[in-house]
């Protein structure tokens, strides 16, 4: 049996990589706060831009994107991106 693939030396260096670059969520555009523990709702996850179960790649680059935890979490496996809802507010 092979084991989890995201536990592995080449995952671990792609999430380093990105989370060197310093970029922003991209679902919902916010900066990702450094230091909070994995399992905080704005803690930074690898979210991929085809998911997994619809057949991307795990390892590829360009298929890697930064996403708060709770934002990836919404968005599941979906290919698409919900926009929030703007303000009532005026």
């Amino acid at each position: 049996m092979a084991g989890n693939p995201r536990t592995g030396r080449p995952y671990r260096r792609l999430v380093a990589s990105q989370k060197a670059l310093g970029l922003p969520c991209w679902i919902c555009g916010h900066d990702i706060p450094e230091g909070l523990d994995p399992r905080h709702p704005l803690s930074f996850t690898l979210d991929h831009l085809t998911p997994l179960s619809r057949g991307g790649s795990l390892l590829d680059p360009a298929n890697a994107r930064t996403a708060h935890r709770r934002c990836n979490s919404a968005r599941g496996n979906r290919t698409t991106v919900k926009q929030p809802r703007a303000s009532r507010r005026w």
